[in-house]
């Protein structure tokens, strides 16, 4: 009996030992329990939440690009691309090796999926391949259960129906460098990162990035653990970017740029006088802008980058070249605001001035007799251009310069656009610590020397001598979604009228004088008859000896030894409407090569009445 009363006390302190513990296990879970879902029952609610609702991005429809009449020039077609989900992807090297196998993935692009794979953050996709075919498609999706984190997206890509013709005008877009996007102090920015995004980067399609980009939307979505997308719980729908509605006329820009297709390198500005509008920028050789939409190939690259004559580069604007005999109406009208010159005064060129021990070359040999200042113009005489320089002073012929728009940007609304350089006094001796010589003078009359000038700025400089002197700027945009972006006013430059008028009076005789040096390239047609000055900008020295023995016929050097050809002017006559600039490079005679091409836009823009 004594044994089983121990027994039982036994059992009984092991079951309480065992309850016991129990119990503190129990309640230790129920703590446990209590902890996680109660007092901390919210946040795990929410990271639940998270994990189970994903935002992602929707990028905003880029604004058009339109002509003045509507005519689209750069819009957005439709595309389809493979892109992967960072979520969802497990071994990313095996799944790019599957996914290889329906599309073309190369080294680069494989070291780039991995290396933003490992960066990516978010629910943003990674592109793989743009611009899917059809039977790409078709393939990709049947296999979709065998490629966890491959997904098709639709979006839009940028299109450029017009090509070669419009690209340095348009520019192109592209996707944003990592640069780009860690540059970016926006939240707008964010969408930089949405796959297939692009943004402009060069022309207007980089002028207008902010305004053309739009606001980008955003979805909510929910998923499964799988992180495969179970339904749309929220939707915030983009906001498209404004359209660009240029003062481009592209009936005329088609004319100019296939005009310039016959010369290896060339570039023309068409402005309106009064208003500042571009009617047409061409620069030749052209690029075709749609290259860049998918990524250029390195192939395009280097053909465009190794091309001689630099397709890329917008000669209209960041092309610079001596002006030549262009800038003599700068130099006169110097003159004739200082006081120093009668313009019905005659100057005798033989063919030459002297100048101290110096003697300087006129382009006519035998001279051309005497000549007061509008014969001089027609005859393009630079004898009497180095007496006029002579008397100015450069300090003088500066400062017209830059009244005329050069040596100076003009804040047209394009990207590279280069100032050019008009020298002066006070330049010299502060950058190359020499004092200024007068023969330097003579040289700069003529637009030689230091003188560099682009073809817009010829082309303002034409169309302020032709609108009475009103400091008219250039301009590309006429709107930006329905807000116009041009002055209604431009202020005058203070130039008196009656010199103004020598200046043309010179400038039509150029063209419809039978001594003027232009008066083969002059329009027939009554009443479109134009006005200019011809150019012609030495690229190599010649010597006195080549002098002597006669000068080696540009057709007879090296092309790239050839004089460049110019022809700036307005038309018509009677009542100017449009100022034009033609620079041929190399093209040797401006007379010859450049005044032909002038009269051929000239009669165009006054056929179509812009």
């Amino acid at each position: 009996m004594t044994g089983n009363n121990e027994k039982s006390r036994i059992f009984t302190r092991r079951a309480v030992l065992i309850g016991g513990a129990q119990t503190a296990l129990f309640s230790l879970l129920a703590g446990r329990l209590y902890f996680l879902q109660v007092i901390e029952g919210g946040d795990y609610h929410q990271m639940a939440e998270e994990n189970r609702i994903n935002l992602r991005m929707i990028a905003p429809p880029r604004g058009r690009i339109l002509d003045r009449t509507g005519v689209p020039l750069a819009l957005n077609d439709q595309t389809y691309r493979v892109v992967l989900l960072p979520e969802q992807i497990g071994d990313v090297s095996d799944l790019l090796k599957k996914l290889g196998g329906y599309v073309v993935i190369d080294e680069a692009d494989r070291k780039r999926i991995e290396r933003e794979v490992k960066e990516r953050h978010g629910f943003n996709a990674i592109v793989v391949h743009d611009n899917l075919t059809r039977d790409q498609m078709d393939v990709i999706a049947v296999h979709t259960p065998d490629l966890p984190g491959v997904d098709i997206d639709a979006g839009e890509v940028r299109a450029y129906p017009y090509g070669e013709t419009t690209a340095h005008i348009l520019g192109y877009v592209g996707t944003a460098s990592q640069a780009e996007i860690d540059r970016s102090d926006n939240d707008d920015d964010e969408v930089l990162s949405v796959p297939g995004f692009h943004i402009g980067k060069n022309g207007i399609e980089k002028q207008y990035e902010m305004q053309m980009r739009g606001e980008a939307g955003d979805v909510e979505m929910e998923v499964n653990a799988h992180g495969r997308v179970v339904r749309e719980l929220m939707r915030h729908d983009p906001k498209s970017g404004d359209d660009v509605t240029l003062a481009l006329d592209i009936g005329l820009q088609q004319f100019v740029q296939q005009r310039l297709a016959r010369e290896e390198g060339a570039s023309a500005v068409v402005l309106d006088i009064h208003t500042g509008e571009v009617l047409a920028l061409a620069s030749q050789p052209s690029f075709d802008p749609n290259l860049f939409t998918f990524g250029i190939s390195q192939e395009d690259w280097d053909r465009l980058n190794e091309d001689v004559h630099s397709p890329l580069l917008n000669k209209a604007i960041s092309g610079v070249y001596a002006p030549g005999s262009t800038f003599k109406p700068v130099t006169a009208m110097a003159a004739l605001e200082a006081d120093i010159v009668d313009p019905d005064a005659r100057v005798f060129c033989p063919g030459f001035y002297e100048f101290g021990e110096h003697i300087f070359h006129c382009w006519k040999k035998g001279g051309h007799g005497h000549v007061n200042m509008v014969e001089a113009f027609a005859g393009s005489c630079d004898t009497y251009f180095y007496d006029l320089g002579h008397r100015v002073g450069i300090d003088k012929i500066q400062a017209m310069a830059q009244r005329f728009g050069m040596g100076q940007k003009l804040k047209v609304d394009l990207p590279h656009e280069r100032s050019g350089f008009v020298p002066s006094r006070a330049w010299k001796q502060a950058n190359k610590h020499q004092a200024w010589q007068q023969g330097e003078t003579l040289v700069a009359a003529i637009g030689q020397g230091y003188m560099l000038t682009s073809p817009l700025q010829l082309a303002i400089m034409a169309a302020r001598i032709a609108n009475n002197g009103l400091a008219v700027m250039p301009h590309v945009a006429r709107k930006i979604g329905d807000q116009s972006t041009a002055p209604e006013t431009w202020p005058s430059l203070g130039l008196d009228p009656r010199h103004l008028n020598i200046i043309r009076q010179g400038m039509i005789a150029v063209v419809n004088s039978p001594m003027g040096t232009a008066y083969a390239a002059r329009i027939m047609k009554e009443g479109f008859e134009m006005a200019g000055k011809t150019g012609s900008a030495q690229v190599r020295h010649i010597s006195e000896a080549e002098h002597k023995e006669g000068v080696t016929k540009n057709e007879a050097l090296p092309w790239k030894e050839r004089d460049h050809a110019l022809f700036a002017g307005f038309a018509p006559v009677d009542n100017p409407r449009y100022a034009v600039a033609v620079i041929v490079e190399h093209g040797g005679s401006g007379a010859h090569e450049a005044a032909p091409i002038a009269r051929d836009i000239l009669q165009e823009c006054q056929t179509r009445n812009l």
